[in-house]
């Protein structure tokens, strides 16, 4: 007599964006903001998050969450910065959430190896910021970004992306112009993500 017990379901598109989304729901919900500006922004971007997991994806127009990376090397003496091959400026690396992304962490983490071709990458999975901005997407829309720290190993050695114009590394307090809006406030947080990973706090 045949088996007629179900075959093994694989997560699908569907089920990896309620998982993001849940993931999204309960870091923002737990996040002790860096700042107001960042409190109100993970404010708005829960609001948004009450639309479901379609609040996940870049075809969202009232807006969608995206999730973005400042890269540190191992002493935090420099910061990897993109020089944005659409709008020509210097901004951290990150991007659209995929749906093989389950965590926002995982997504930023996933944005920065890509964009920087640095292997061995590892993420925070702590916010250090939030940030809501326009963007062309789909002829018009928000990217409520959801900003991590990511450390670099060692002797990384970057590799531009076809995202990227170029990629450079620079001290914390020297960035490059022009510089994206709202890429320097991410330095501190940052900063400080590395020195409670230092001391294991």
């Amino acid at each position: 007599m045949p088996d007629a017990s179900p075959a093994p379901r694989t997560a699908g598109p569907t089920d990896s964006r309620s998982a993001l989304h849940a993931d999204a729901v309960a870091v923002l919900t737990g996040w002790a903001p860096t700042g107001p500006a960042a409190a109100e922004a993970a404010g708005r971007t829960l609001d948004l998050l009450a639309a479901g997991p379609v609040a996940m994806d870049r075809s969202h127009l009232p807006g969608h969450v995206t999730a973005s990376a400042l890269v540190l090397d191992s002493t935090g003496s420099r910061v990897l910065l993109c020089l944005h091959g659409k709008f020509h400026k210097w901004v951290q690396l990150g991007g659209h959430c995929e749906a093989t992304d389950r965590t926002l962490a995982e997504a930023a983490l996933r944005e920065a190896t890509e964009e920087s071709g640095i292997a061995g990458l590892v993420v925070d999975p702590v916010p250090i910021d939030v940030d809501i901005h326009r963007v062309g997407c789909q002829g018009g829309s928000l990217h409520h970004d959801v900003r991590f720290a990511v450390f670099a190993p060692p002797g990384a050695v970057e590799r531009v992306s076809d995202e990227s114009d170029a990629l450079g590394w620079f001290p914390p307090d020297r960035l490059p112009e022009p510089l994206a809006g709202g890429t320097v406030q991410l330095v501190a947080p940052a900063l400080a993500a590395l020195a409670r990973r230092a001391t294991g706090s």
